[in-house]
């Protein structure tokens, strides 16, 4: 049983792999990295979404296991923000715990140990993932800037606190208007319609999703290959051990609690101990704070991966029955 469970991680650290040594020799260089995130999240990634998603019926769907993953992700959020203080810092720290890459390695992964019924819940999970994580932690963020700022006032002059309002509604849009969440909606609304693909239409769609994987795990070791971890890495290696343990630790914790089980609960919680999403470095970015360390945690979270993901396949085969 421990290899029929870990098979479907052998080609994904095989891709990995790949990746990381063509771009060691010199195939593949640092400046493609752009242009190869372009090809995989603006034209790849909707096409899969799209073509899985428009063949679901909204009755279809289960949101019992994407809620108990909010609630994990919350908690542990919170639970950071505690125990590390209140600051712009301790709260992006807190987002790297929670904030999952659910489409660069979430999709191929989740697709080749679950097939396309546990893509349907990851990609009921992902439709919602950046719309409620990232609009909550913005609210977070905003709020504990002003906090600093106010205090910081007397000391010297600064610009205005963001509108929060506005800060968050862009949030919200950004959020929907995404290549990721976009095609997901769209592909429901056409299921909705009953109305079926063209038949050259959907086999293009089925080729493009079909190259995700593959593309989206060489991305992956590239990525790797060309990123350098720095004088951060003991901050960073703890955010990465929060991410791929302590995360799906808590989930599992709270489905046995809650007596939840099945291929649901599975993939969610496969989906918790997967590595820190890149959107995290963005909102360190905008705000400021832990960019070295956050960059830094998501290469180290992504390498700790093939070590962690092994058990968390094991004991996601237990939740799933």
């Amino acid at each position: 049983m421990f290899f029929s469970v870990l098979a479907p991680l052998a080609p994904v650290i095989l891709c990995i792999g790949l990746g990381f040594a063509i771009a060691r020799v010199g195939w593949v260089r640092a400046s493609a990295i752009p242009d190869l995130s372009n090809i995989v999240f603006l034209v790849l990634t909707p096409a899969l979404l799209f073509r899985t998603m428009g063949g679901v019926r909204l009755q279809e769907l289960d949101f019992t296991p994407v809620a108990l993953y909010f609630g994990a992700a919350g908690l542990l959020f919170v639970a950071t923000l505690m125990l590390g203080g209140l600051t712009t810092a301790t709260a992006a720290r807190a987002l790297a715990h929670m904030f999952s890459n659910t489409v660069m390695i979430g999709v191929p992964f989740v697709g080749l140990v679950f097939g396309p019924q546990g893509l349907v819940t990851l990609f009921t999970l992902i439709s919602l993932h950046a719309l409620v994580l990232l609009t909550a932690a913005t609210l977070v963020f905003e709020l504990l800037q002003a906090r600093e700022q106010r205090a910081a006032q007397q000391q010297q002059e600064g610009g205005a606190p963001h509108s929060m309002a506005r800060t968050v509604g862009q949030a919200v849009r950004n959020s929907i208007v995404h290549p990721v969440p976009l095609p997901i909606l769209a592909g429901l609304l056409f299921a909705q319609t009953g109305l079926a693909l063209p038949g050259p239409v959907d086999r293009a769609l089925q080729v493009m999703g079909a190259a995700l994987g593959p593309m989206a795990l060489l991305l992956v070791g590239i990525s790797l290959a060309y990123t350098r971890i720095g004088r951060h890495w003991r901050g960073a290696l703890r955010i990465a051990v929060a991410k791929g343990l302590v995360m799906p630790a808590l989930l599992f914790a709270m489905a046995r609690l809650l007596g939840l089980s099945g291929q649901g609960i599975a993939v969610m919680f496969t989906a918790a101990a997967l590595p820190v999403g890149a959107n995290v470095l963005l909102f360190t970015q905008r705000y400021g704070v832990m960019q070295d360390e956050v960059s830094s945690a998501i290469a180290i979270s992504t390498a700790l991966a093939l070590f962690t993901l092994p058990l968390v396949l094991l004991a996601a085969h237990y939740l799933a029955g």
